[in-house]
């Protein structure tokens, strides 16, 4: 059998991605101590949680690795932060035992004009738009459409009337920069405390999001190390159960938590919900065809090439996202040092490509 006909012979199901959860665990908890411990010579950890699946299952490991009392929990809410965020995260770090502070970064986002040049930018495609008035960004889906997807502006006015508008990309490109504060305030006070406890700073992002840009570079996209970037996010769903993470946090829905309305993760960026997700990008990191996950995730092949061809175009509009700062002229000497500690740790975290024979089970 031909490789291509191997490839086209695939049928890839929810089963492809199942892990062994301990030995997952125990793996990254092994690796933290040597990215942590030896390589960048820091004592504990700091995790911003959020209430979320990603943050919680990051903060659970790095107890694991660095003991509770070296893994600091920071929650940073600020004026657009659902009502329930908080609550989850302290419900998290009284399961976890581990200590936590809260700092609260709506003055530090006042004073940066954050929300002024934000709601500025609304006003100018929604000019009613004013207090009491709640929005959101969204994406249409690619399943289904051949055309150039445009972002949305989604707004309900204190009345309760929705409005729909197109975002021109000028308007859409402040909005997102404006927003972007929040990302790099919380990471901000993050090394903050980070210095003052010579402790790292653990990134939350899972495989989706880190595969497609889904984070504000120099804000939750900066990190010491990312121990959960090679999980899909079904995967960490398992190792959250595993972990005991509490069943409020496991049954929360995925959102951005950026925007005054809720806003899924799938309206805003991703062409799915991250089941289906993880499955297409599964299978597009094997070089399998369509037709080869279409049944698994109840879409047509043709929809199934859409979510692939988004899968590459966003890894190409987001690929400066994961670029280091660029040189002039190579520097050697640091180049040879930091790849002599890369190797010596380990490649947690690699992006590489799986196979069938090589399943994710042993992707750290």
């Amino acid at each position: 059998m031909t490789v291509r006909a191997a490839r086209d012979s695939l049928r890839i199901t929810p089963d492809d991605l199942a892990i062994d959860p301990k030995t997952v665990s125990d793996q990254i908890v092994e690796k933290l101590r040597a990215l942590v411990g030896s390589s960048l010579r820091r004592r504990g950890a700091v995790v911003a949680v959020s209430g979320g699946i990603d943050s919680a299952v990051t903060a659970a490991l790095c107890a694991r690795a660095f003991g509770a009392e070296r893994t600091l929990a920071l929650m940073m809410p600020e004026a657009d932060s659902a009502d329930d965020t908080l609550a989850l995260s302290q419900l998290l770090t009284a399961a976890l035992g581990i200590p936590s502070l809260v700092e609260e970064i709506t003055p530090i986002l006042q004073a940066c004009g954050c929300y002024e040049r934000r709601d500025n930018a609304v006003r100018e495609v929604l000019p009613q738009f004013g207090d009491g008035w709640k929005f959101k960004i969204v994406l249409p889906t690619a399943v289904g459409r051949d055309i150039y997807r445009l972002f949305q502006l989604v707004a309900e006015s204190p009345a309760g009337e929705v409005h729909d508008v197109r975002l021109p990309a000028a308007e859409y490109l402040t909005i997102v920069a404006a927003t972007n504060f929040k990302q790099r305030a919380r990471k901000m006070i993050e090394y903050f405390h980070a210095d003052r406890l010579n402790y790292a700073v653990v990134g939350t992002p899972n495989r989706l999001e880190y595969d497609q840009g889904f984070f504000v570079k120099l804000g939750d996209g900066a990190a010491d190390v990312k121990p959960i970037a090679h999980l899909y996010k079904s995967q960490v769903y398992r190792l959250a159960e595993y972990l005991d993470i509490p069943e409020a946090i496991r049954l929360r829905p995925s959102t951005t938590d950026t925007y005054t309305l809720p806003q899924s993760q799938e309206e805003f960026f991703f062409s799915l919900p991250y089941e289906e997700m993880d499955l297409c990008l599964y299978a597009h990191n094997l070089g399998a065809s369509p037709d080869a996950v279409a049944e698994s995730v109840g879409l047509s092949p043709l929809d199934v090439r859409r979510v692939f061809d988004d899968i590459d175009q966003k890894r190409r509009t987001t690929r400066y996202l994961h670029l280091a700062a660029q040189l002039v002229e190579p520097v050697p000497e640091v180049s040879v040092g930091i790849e002599e500690t890369h190797r010596a740790a380990g490649p947690i975290g690699s992006d590489q490509t799986l196979s069938k024979a090589d399943p994710p089970t042993n992707s750290p």
